[in-house]
């Protein structure tokens, strides 16, 4: 299909209540070519930087920015959907059990503190491209995805701490306080120019999590 074949009606310029097989293959069509447009997307980014134009993305997708509204309704739906994409991939690419950990609770923050700052390493204009929240009246997709690992991490934290005798909402403040200090971390690292080596900046999170997390790891013992 071509980007400027319309979504089928009924001929009469209604819109069919039933999908038939046309119009499921129009909407594949549509899911798929939006996750094309996501990716050249991400390919603009790190080659022009985050403060990519639509110009720049639309040459890189071989497509017109007409066709790109069309798909996103404007920049900002754009961003939404590469900010969904990244956090698909960061979630993918952590490398640590968030549920049911078999980790101890320092053990859990270190290795999420390393697992995040080494995606953002990877990509940092990317992560640049996904905090640069658009101006206006917005919704934040990066806060409800902080939130979202807080939460599992939270959860992780759950037994150890009732096991500590501690009240069960204590892993809630310690899960999400957490989340929101390895963010901050990352956020300050990548500001620096990344200067210092990651495993650095994990050892300074160990150093602080290990002695402060130490009578939950006995008590898991």
């Amino acid at each position: 299909m071509d980007d400027d074949v319309e979504d089928p009606g009924d001929g009469d310029g209604t819109r069919s209540a039933v999908p038939d097989g046309r119009r499921t293959r129009w909407e594949e069509h549509r899911v798929q070519r939006r996750r094309d447009l996501v990716q050249a997307t991400l390919r603009a980014i790190r080659e022009h930087g985050h403060g990519v134009g639509m110009d720049e993305i639309a040459a890189r997708a071989g497509t017109s920015k007409t066709v790109i509204y069309r798909h996103f309704g404007d920049r900002t739906g754009l961003w939404t959907a590469v900010v969904e994409s990244v956090h698909d991939y960061i979630l993918s690419n952590l490398n640590v059990p968030l549920t049911l950990s078999p980790l101890s609770p320092d053990q859990l923050v270190t290795q999420l503190a390393d697992a995040y700052l080494a995606v953002v390493e990877r990509d940092p204009e990317i992560y640049r491209f996904v905090v640069a929240r658009p101006a206006g009246d917005v919704a934040d997709p990066v806060a409800s995805f902080t939130s979202r690992i807080g939460s599992l991490v939270a959860d992780s934290l759950r037994p150890p701490v009732q096991e500590a005798g501690l009240p069960d909402v204590t892993a809630d403040t310690w899960g999400h306080g957490l989340v929101g200090f390895i963010w901050a971390i990352a956020d300050t690292w990548l500001a620096s120019g990344m200067r210092r080596p990651r495993p650095e900046i994990v050892a300074d999170v160990a150093s602080l999590v290990t002695p402060a997390f130490a009578p939950l790891t006995r008590s898991q013992r």
